[in-house]
């Protein structure tokens, strides 16, 4: 009985897990295009290209989309079988709410498993290959592209311009070029009345055949005081040609990004927050020393009891302007020193409160992994009470319900994830505060769950709010 109990269950809930958890994923890889369109957008790149780009965001979406989707599945699943009084006839035969919940609870518990065994090993590395490509596409040139009218800079070293272009052909009419190579300003000149425009060697290289036209130049004397030149110069026919290297897409080495905390596994992030430590304990003993050289002793210089006893007051009034001068000295050498000490001590305080920043940084990386693993299993702990209560199923009231919970525990997470590294809270307390608040949240759904409450139904307000007014009610008083 309860092995066919728990196959139609899994049953019920594996078809809305999977269909849920690919549109979460689709969702979120539409949001990461729309943030980064215009950087895609006339770089000419292949399909290949999309697409290795769009397989590693998606498995970036992962621990996001994992969460969300137990949410939507567990709580559709026990709402269709609530709907359908299935759930009703289960109770009936004599087994409790925590035994229907039991064989989607130990998937919850392998999928928590699985997710942490991603983020440690298969997410770092989809990071490095998704942001290093994401940087070379960023960082690539848009494609060769010459509008009629304006003028193109895109050729290093050169401003081109054409009134015309033939749309059927490679035509062109009315050609102006600026050759910049020199740096010396618009000093070359060449314009024609025709030509062609094609690419060659599998678009590596841009020629320009150009006809009847005339180039000028202007000479620059060396001497400033003597006056320019020009020169010009007519042809029939002229040939230009222009390597289009630099528009192609050059691949960065992906370990330039390994150390990226989100690249890194748990190993090598708890090696980072170590050497990171040692560089903070080196920063501390070489503090002392450091401080040390700042400081020197200044002897004023005294006017001695002879200088009293002196009767020659020139000497006397000599001494003391000598005394005044190396005072003011003094005390001018005194004031450098400090302002010295102040700067220097400004800049270890800053140096000192990066080193403990990016411990706590890293630190968050290494909660992070266990934090969103564990989020699984809270999840489903809220959405399969859930489910029992509203019973609804379906992509309606389900859908609105796990949206609200998902902003509650991303919005809690991140204000977490911020205040441990801004060093509000410890790193502990902040990462794991979100999964704490709503495990509590899940365990009263369920145990409202247990005992059939209507706390989701519109009757159940509607009575909460009379016997509140009952309460506040004044009692009527009998006229005789």
């Amino acid at each position: 009985m309860f092995k066919k109990l728990d196959k139609l269950v899994v049953k019920a809930f594996l078809p809305p897990f999977i269909l849920t958890f690919f549109v979460v994923v689709f969702i979120l890889l539409m949001q990461f295009m729309l943030k980064y369109f215009d950087d895609f957008v006339g770089k000419n790149l292949s399909m290949g290209t999309y697409a290795e780009l769009l397989f590693f965001f998606s498995i970036n979406s992962v621990p996001i989309a994992l969460p969300i989707s137990i949410l939507l599945s567990s709580i559709m699943t026990y709402g269709n079988l609530s709907e359908h009084n299935e759930l009703t006839a289960i109770k009936s035969s004599g087994i409790s709410l925590l035994r229907i919940i039991q064989p989607i609870f130990f998937v919850a518990c392998g999928l928590s498993l699985l997710a942490f065994y991603f983020n440690n090993q298969v997410l770092p590395y989809a990071n490095l290959r998704a942001y290093s490509l994401l940087y070379d596409i960023t960082t690539k040139k848009a494609a060769f592209n010459v509008k009629e009218g304006a003028f193109y800079y895109g050729l290093p070293g050169f401003a081109v311009k054409i009134n015309h272009k033939d749309p059927n052909g490679p035509g062109i009419k009315e050609v102006m070029i600026y050759n910049h190579q020199e740096d010396k300003g618009n000093v070359n000149l060449t314009m024609a009345d025709s030509g062609k425009m094609y690419t060659i060697w599998n678009d590596r290289y841009l020629i320009l055949e150009l006809y009847r036209g005339d180039n000028y130049t202007e000479i620059i004397p060396k001497i400033p005081s003597r006056e320019s030149e020009i020169t010009h110069n007519h042809f029939d026919y002229s040939k230009l040609v222009f390597n289009l290297s630099s528009f192609e897409m050059s691949r960065t080495n992906i370990q330039l990004f390994a150390s990226n905390k989100i690249m890194r596994k748990l190993d090598e992030l708890h090696n980072d927050i170590d050497s990171i430590k040692r560089e903070g304990t080196r920063m501390d003993t070489t503090l002392l020393s450091n401080y040390i050289s700042y400081f020197s002793f200044f002897k004023r210089s005294k006017v001695t009891s002879s200088l009293r006893k002196n009767s020659f007051d020139s000497l006397r009034q000599k001494i003391i302007a000598s005394a005044g001068v190396k005072k003011k000295e003094n005390d001018q050498a005194l004031l450098n020193q400090i302002r010295s000490i102040k700067s220097f001590t400004e800049s270890n305080c800053g140096r000192k409160f990066n080193n403990l920043r990016d411990v706590d940084v890293f630190t968050v990386e290494i909660y992070r992994k266990y934090t969103q693993a564990v989020a699984c299993l809270i999840m489903f702990l809220i959405g399969a009470p859930l489910g029992a209560i509203i019973k609804k199923g379906g992509f309606g009231v389900p859908v609105l319900i796990s949206i609200l919970f998902f902003i509650l525990y991303y919005v809690l997470s991140i204000t977490g994830e911020k205040w441990s590294k801004e060093n509000i809270v410890d790193v502990p307390v902040g990462m794991w505060a979100t999964n704490f608040l709503l495990f509590w949240i899940g365990l009263f759904f369920l145990s409202k769950a247990r005992s059939d409450s209507t706390l989701l139904e519109s009757n159940y307000f509607t009575i909460f709010f009379d016997f509140i007014g009952r309460k506040f009610r004044r009692p009527s008083v009998k006229q005789n």
